[in-house]
């Protein structure tokens, strides 16, 4: 059995796929070249396959049927054969070669069901940093507890996540939130680094949108049928896994 299986849904990432595969080349995670890193494509017509096997001969690189991101990272987890499993965001470049070997090792020394990391956003300005400042204020206050963790970063025990029902598939947004959210607090943990990430989710929605957004999750934490509805998301970020 292997130790990690990477996933990373995708739609027309063309031009961000490729930092972060060269960001996984760079991890010094000792068993990095064995590790199988699905891309779960949702039907790109930009390249995102074609660049993604470019990568193949430096990565156990694998292209499957994606879709939405829940769905997506679901059929990587039914197509892992590993201990862990890891959720990236397409459109992330991890910050320092040891965050994948940090994360691996407090899964495995601390017995943990899930773990994430900070976020940051390259190249940002105050307003875009001062929103993922905030975003990870509050996944630390969370971690004593509710734990919530984004798909930019996710790492799963296998067996743990096929547990708690994987991703929920109806959900039209923060099905990230829907699962992490499950996990017990003395199970989870926040490792040491940063995913950097754009701002193109704040250029399209807008900083106010995507404030008054977070907080309408935080306020229907219990309500689940609210995440089944459309909240016009996806409306307007459309094109964005």
């Amino acid at each position: 059995m292997d130790e990690l299986t990477i996933v990373i849904p995708a739609k027309n990432e063309v031009l961000m796929l490729p930092r972060l595969l060269e960001s996984l080349c760079g991890q010094d995670y000792a068993a990095m070249c064995g590790t199988r890193v699905l891309v779960a494509d949702a039907g790109s017509t930009d390249g995102t396959v074609e660049v993604a096997l470019s990568f193949a001969h430096r990565l156990r690189v694998e292209v499957i049927p994606g879709g939405l991101p829940a769905v997506g990272r679901n059929a990587g987890a039914r197509a892992a054969r590993s201990r862990y499993v890891l959720f990236l965001d397409a459109d992330v470049e991890l910050g320092d070669a040891g965050l994948v070997g940090r994360a691996v090792a407090a899964m495995k020394g601390k017995g943990l069901e899930c773990c994430t990391t900070n976020i940051g956003c390259k190249l940002g300005g105050f307003f875009d940093d001062a929103l993922y400042l905030g975003n990870n204020i509050m996944q630390w206050v969370g971690s004593w507890w509710k734990p919530f963790a984004t798909g930019m970063f996710m790492m799963f025990e296998l067996e743990a996540f096929r547990r708690l029902g994987g991703f929920h598939e109806q959900a039209l947004f923060a099905e990230d939130y829907l699962l992490s959210k499950q996990v017990h607090r003395s199970q989870f943990a926040i490792v040491r680094g940063v995913v950097l990430t754009s701002n193109r989710r704040f250029k399209k929605l807008g900083h106010g949108r995507m404030v008054w957004m977070f907080f309408k999750t935080m306020m229907h934490t219990w309500d689940e049928e609210y995440f089944l509805r459309d909240q016009g998301y996806w409306e307007e970020a459309e094109g964005q896994l």
